[in-house]
């Protein structure tokens, strides 16, 4: 089994990354984290007992962020999904898309969706 987290630039993605690290432990499995920010991916908080593979994306040009991390869905033979998603209005809901609407909407797997705790520093 092979847990594959979506982590972008902001508290959301440092909250699935934490949330995802725990998955892959609790199921004693490897995890696969997509970098959706264009800066390089902090893993110094990641446990050495975790088997980690971070997939970086190459700039702006690079696809589109859903489209990688579903893709990488498939390629990865992963079995469940991790996200972060912050809380929208109804009217944001229906005027803007997102990632992680997205991911919850098209992913072929289990999604476990983080929502961040604003009074808790990650």
């Amino acid at each position: 089994m092979t847990v594959l987290v979506a982590v972008p630039d902001s508290p959301e993605g440092v909250a699935a990354l934490a949330a995802a690290v725990a998955e892959a432990e609790l199921l004693d499995t490897d995890l696969v984290a997509v970098n959706l920010a264009l800066k390089p991916l902090d893993t110094s908080t990641i446990p050495s007992t975790v088997e980690l593979t971070v997939l970086e994306r190459h700039g702006k040009s690079d696809r589109d962020p859903a489209d990688a991390v579903l893709a990488d869905i498939q390629e990865h033979r992963a079995q469940r999904l991790v996200i972060g998603v912050k809380r929208r209005s109804p009217v944001g809901k229906a005027l803007l898309g997102s990632i992680s609407q997205r991911l919850l909407l098209e992913s072929p797997i289990p999604v476990l969706a983080v929502k961040i705790n604003e009074d808790r520093d990650y």
